[in-house]
């Protein structure tokens, strides 16, 4: 009895049946011929209610099953599919409302279909995560309405259904593909000419303005009486580390996502194409102590060690210590390699406190510094000012933007390589960056 009435509710169209009942009585009052139509209303309504009743549980007429993904990819849209069998030999609406896990803050959704006498209907919605970890939803309620739509049934089902949130494994297979299909220059990728500059030797072509003049092959320029040069294929095997800085400058949000996510998410992308390309990937993180070490290798399961070294990779409100950062590379990693650093200075003195450390990183190092530009400060300058308080506003925002060019050419004075760039082109610009190294042979 107890399950029987937690499965039945009452519709909006009832109680506006009932209330337009309620007016006819009152009515009744002042016009008694009213009186025995009043009563007539009653008994049509409780043999509506009735038969409603016996159309909805006559049988257990409704079958559903949510259908979800294996692991979220953060910060993408992730589709949810849910399918839903009518049993019933008659029509039947069907109103949908999924139990969402609490990361998402939405107490609304719901779904709203029409289902023929034995029919199956498969709805999709996309839900978009923005924090790693465990995502539990709950039950995946069908309410079951008839014609009459004076209740519902309420039916059940996969209930506590979790689904781990990980690094976007999206983005990672998406520019996996466009790395290879050279179609990166489509989202702003600048195409370069990519000639190696190791001793693995490819081939003696005609030289061509541009060439580097110190690959020119004298012999073979003379067996042909016109300027020959070397071609060397691009050096394999080099140790390629992103670093992650997760101290509180990193907890800052854009578009609902921290910006170590955007890091995160970046590193995983890159980390695959290095591997993709013949180099070896790596990464570990720091704020006030190095963590989540995993030293650069080319071995078939690094991907999947970096994917659970970066799921389980959060911010802390700890001061990053750049020092401690300088004193493990040099401990750790002997190799020149490409540091890909993923930070955020907002002022010029907050990067005078750090620049001997990254100094001393750049001598040993390829150290490219990659830090966020702020959007919603460009959103404040851009707009028309209408009084003394905004005019304020916008002009400290726009010190501030100047700040971070600042930032770019004080670093480039001490010949290290940088990214400034918006959080949402973090990934895009990082693999320009790297591809552009490459190219250049400057690791």
């Amino acid at each position: 009895m107890k399950r029987f009435y937690k499965s039945i509710y009452l519709t909006p169209r009832l109680f506006t049946v009932i209330i337009c009942q309620v007016v006819f009585f009152i009515l009744s009052f002042f016009f008694r011929r009213l009186e025995g139509y009043a009563m007539i209303g009653v008994y049509i309504l409780l043999g509506l209610f009735l038969v409603d009743m016996l159309l909805l549980y006559r049988a257990s007429g409704i079958d559903a099953t949510r259908i979800l993904p294996e692991k979220f990819s953060n910060g993408d849209d992730n589709p949810v599919h849910i399918t839903v069998v009518n049993n019933y030999p008659y029509k039947i609406k069907v109103e949908i409302v999924d139990e969402l896990p609490v990361q998402f803050q939405k107490r609304d959704f719901k779904l709203m279909n029409d289902l023929a006498a034995g029919g199956t209907h498969t709805s999709m919605y996309e839900a978009r995560p923005v924090d790693r970890g465990e995502y539990h939803f709950g039950s995946l309620n069908i309410y079951a309405i008839s014609d009459i739509g004076f209740i519902k049934r309420r039916y059940r089902f996969d209930s506590d259904a979790m689904v781990p949130n990980y690094p976007s494994f999206l983005q990672m297979r998406k520019y996996e593909l466009m790395a290879f299909t050279n179609k990166l220059r489509d989202y702003g990728i600048k195409k370069i000419r990519r000639i190696g500059h190791t001793m693995e030797f490819e081939q003696i072509k005609d030289y061509t303005q541009g060439d580097d003049v110190r690959n020119i092959n004298w012999k073979a320029s003379a067996k042909r009486n016109s300027l020959m040069i070397n071609q060397y294929q691009d050096e394999k095997s080099q140790p390629v580390y992103s670093v992650i800085d997760k101290g509180r400058v990193m907890k800052m949000p854009f578009e609902g996502m921290k910006l170590v996510d955007y890091a995160i998410n970046a590193t995983l992308v890159i980390s695959n194409i290095a591997l993709k390309k013949g180099d070896k990937a790596g990464m570990f993180s720091f704020s006030d102590k190095v963590q989540n070490q995993v030293m650069a290798q080319k071995r078939s399961s690094q991907m999947n060690v970096i994917l659970e070294t970066l799921y389980n990779l959060d911010t802390d409100f700890k001061e990053s210590d750049f020092s401690r950062l300088y004193i493990d590379i040099k401990r750790r990693i002997t190799q020149r390699s490409l540091l890909l650093l993923y930070s955020n200075f907002e002022t010029l003195d907050a990067l005078h406190r750090q620049l001997p450390y990254l100094q001393a990183i750049a001598k040993n190092h390829l150290l490219v510094v990659i830090f966020f530009e702020n959007t919603e400060l460009k959103k404040l300058t851009d707009l028309e000012t209408e009084n003394t308080r905004q005019v304020f506003q916008q002009t400290i925002a726009q010190k501030f933007r100047y700040e971070k060019k600042l930032v770019v050419n004080e670093l480039n004075n001490y010949g290290i390589q940088t990214i400034l760039t918006k959080p949402q082109d973090l990934t895009v610009n990082t693999i320009n960056k790297y591809l552009e190294i490459k190219a250049r042979g400057l690791l």
